[in-house]
């Protein structure tokens, strides 16, 4: 169980090293669409390689897709709508809240999937701890996010009347995030190999984002922009694929909520690092006691949801 939770968590930090990488190449090629379609294309040319060598196969059986619901695929579909929508949400609900409330509609979405064994998840039932973590695990949370970016004078949002709609929305999204990782867990369960689910979990997003693209951009991309992509800007893509990879194999183990709070933590501890660092030619941003204390916060709330 244990190597599971560190899967998870090892998957979230890998996650949140991705988004400098991917914030670099988005730069260098003048659109977050073709940035986010070139990092799926590096993460499904990484895992379909890998899925070659170790298994001999890249795509599963006619026999096996025909024998199986529709909805084994969805998964990859998820992904492209969670990125895309952080697009437009961050000019209007600004940094601290694109982060917060699809966090908050994971967390609630995953729990709610492991207490009624949606997906084939692992079912465990909602008691009376399991909720006390949950909330504990939303309050470090705030802490380690909310708290340092109080009085960050960047945060500014464009002026509307009504940002209830675009709250909703963030909190659907990333509710859409929870259920991509039940569904890829099930698909790896199902193929018995976590590195086919992968790569088609990838590849099914990669059309999807491709042709979103397409739509937005109505371009293609141009020589001089592929030019300016150094090797280094690949790397996101591979951790994107290894952030996959964790949920298919920890999901079916541990449950999806646990999961993705795991993953979240180490999203939280992963870019701490990045900004104490500048690792990936970030800005450098000293730790805050803040973070740290809560980051402990929500490793209390870990602890009560899986071990009390």
């Amino acid at each position: 169980m244990f190597v599971y939770l560190g899967i998870a968590l090892f998957a979230g930090f890998l996650l949140a090293n991705q988004n400098p990488i991917n914030a670099e190449l988005r730069k260098n090629v003048n659109s977050p669409f073709w940035a986010s379609t070139i990092s799926q294309i590096i993460g499904v040319v990484f895992l379909g390689t890998t899925s070659l060598l170790l298994t001999g196969n890249l795509f599963p059986s006619a026999e096996f897709v025909q024998s199986h619901p529709v909805w084994i695929w969805i998964g990859g579909l998820l992904g492209p709508v969670y990125v895309t929508s952080n697009v437009f949400l961050f000019p209007r609900l600004g940094a601290v809240q694109t982060v917060i409330f699809p966090i908050l509609g994971q967390i609630v979405t995953g729990v709610i999937i492991d207490s009624f064994g949606w997906f084939y998840a692992v079912q465990i039932p909602l008691r009376m701890m399991r909720v006390l973590g949950v909330l504990i695990t939303i309050l470090g949370l705030l802490i380690a996010v909310v708290l340092p970016s109080l009085n960050d004078k960047a945060k500014q949002l464009e002026p509307s009347s009504n940002l209830l709609p675009w709250r909703l929305w963030a909190i659907i999204s990333g509710s859409f995030m929870a259920i991509q990782q039940a569904i890829n867990g099930h698909l790896g369960f199902l193929l018995q190999r976590p590195i086919q689910a992968s790569f088609m979990s990838f590849f099914i997003g990669l059309i999807a984002i491709f042709i979103i693209t397409l739509l937005t951009e109505r371009r293609l991309i141009t020589r001089v922009e592929l030019r300016k992509i150094k090797k280094w800007n690949m790397l996101g893509g591979i951790w994107g694929a290894f952030f996959v990879l964790g949920s298919v194999l920890a999901v079916p183990k541990i449950g999806a909520g646990l999961s993705i709070m795991m993953a979240l933590l180490g999203q939280i501890v992963g870019s701490m690092l990045v900004q104490q660092f500048g690792w990936w030619r970030s800005g450098t941003y000293p730790l805050r006691l803040t973070q740290v204390i809560g980051v402990g916060i929500m490793l209390t709330g870990i602890v009560c949801i899986k071990f009390l």
